[in-house]
């Protein structure tokens, strides 16, 4: 592990590789699972902002369980989550015409429609940040249905800290991204990550 400033850092995370393959998954981290995405308190506000907006976007069963319960909940762990639909599905899910699962939220951002991108915990995705006193744990959680980005990103040689690189500078800033990457090039030079 890594230390920069109250973040720790697993090895995994910079050592092991990773590319989405969306023609793969067909994005099944949305609607896999045993509860919805951790979302972050000041993003509440934003999932409500943003829902009239997608709301055209949304599943029937995905409006219906927002009218009743809303757009999180708290699960079992005590943790602010997505709403979910079926037990498992994000209420912001949507399809295509070749049935691939997409976020409601990032479609309408990339269409310019809301500056919100979705919940960090899901642009990080498979990075988890956790909490622990003062400290944040950075980890790599890996997923059966990965595996085809794992073997992308293997073929491609792009660790999961460079797939991720952009929602690492959202969540903890360039600083703190342009440390990592000077930590990664330190753990190279002592042969804890090879090339």
């Amino acid at each position: 592990m890594i230390q920069i400033d109250d973040v720790v850092v697993t090895l995994d995370v910079l050592r092991e590789k990773f590319i989405c393959d969306l023609g793969v998954c067909k994005g099944a981290c949305c609607i896999e699972g045993d509860a919805g995405a951790p979302v972050e308190k000041e993003e509440v506000a934003k999932l409500e902002e943003v829902l009239p907006i997608i709301w055209d976007d949304l599943a029937d069963n995905a409006k219906e369980i927002i009218n009743e319960q809303g757009v999180v909940y708290v699960d079992e762990e005590g943790d602010i989550v997505t709403s979910i639909v079926n037990g498992k599905d994000c209420v912001f899910t949507c399809y295509d015409e070749k049935g691939f699962c997409y976020c409601a939220i990032e479609k309408a951002y990339r269409a310019g429609k809301t500056d919100f991108y979705k919940p960090v915990s899901c642009h990080l995705y498979p990075i988890r940040v956790s909490n622990f006193g003062k400290y944040k744990a950075v980890n790599y959680h890996r997923w059966e249905i990965c595996k085809a980005a794992v073997l992308l990103g293997e073929k491609e040689g792009v660790p999961v800290y460079k797939f991720l690189e952009k929602p690492l500078i959202r969540k903890f800033g360039q600083a703190w991204f342009d440390e990592l990457e000077i930590a990664v090039d330190e753990l190279k030079k002592a042969g804890y990550i090879k090339e």
